[in-house]
């Protein structure tokens, strides 16, 4: 990756980088009971929200992944929720992806808009030839998402994660470079 953040851009959206200032807003969509229902992390305060950031940022230090900030692009300052790519395995060219979207921008096609530019960029300038995402069997929404982009669903690993005191099923998707729509 290039010392310089890529700043991506979509006909409605700016992804760009997550900073220290954006804690309150990720705190915001990893504190919100519908965000986090399906997604691994979840924070009670903004002092312990401070460790996703950090997060991002180790990702970027030791060119292990990348995640955008999404925001409308009238509203730079405002995130709505977050993409990208962690687990970046340079020899094999692919990486798992992530992303959470605040409850009131579900259903607007903001997700698919942001994912599809941060897989041309994964593609193209990341020079990946797969992209891996995991999806637990009850987030209908997400597996959705996946298969309009033309991820396919590889399989089911059963009881693979503990969560919330029990384990859950994971499913598996995978789009290859060339199955870029």
């Amino acid at each position: 990756m290039a010392d310089i953040f890529p700043v991506l851009h979509t006909p409605r959206f700016l992804l760009r980088h997550i900073s220290g200032a954006d804690v309150g807003q990720v705190f915001r969509g990893l504190s919100h009971p519908q965000v986090t229902a399906y997604y691994g992390i979840s924070y009670t305060s903004q002092e312990a929200t401070q460790a996703q950031i950090d997060w991002y940022q180790e990702l970027l230090d030791q060119q292990t992944g990348i995640w955008w900030g999404i925001c409308l692009q009238e509203t730079p300052g405002e995130l709505l929720g977050a993409c990208g790519f962690y687990e970046w395995n340079k020899d094999n060219r692919n990486t798992d992806m992530g992303y959470w979207l605040l409850p009131e921008h579900w259903g607007s096609g903001a997700m698919q808009e942001c994912l599809h530019a941060i897989l041309q960029h994964a593609f193209s300038q990341m020079h990946l030839h797969r992209v891996e995402a995991e999806v637990e069997p009850e987030n209908t929404p997400s597996s959705r998402l996946l298969l309009k982009l033309g991820f396919q669903l590889e399989g089911t690993r059963r009881q693979c994660e503990w969560k919330n005191g029990h384990f859950v099923d994971l499913e598996y998707y995978s789009l290859l470079a060339s199955e870029l729509k």
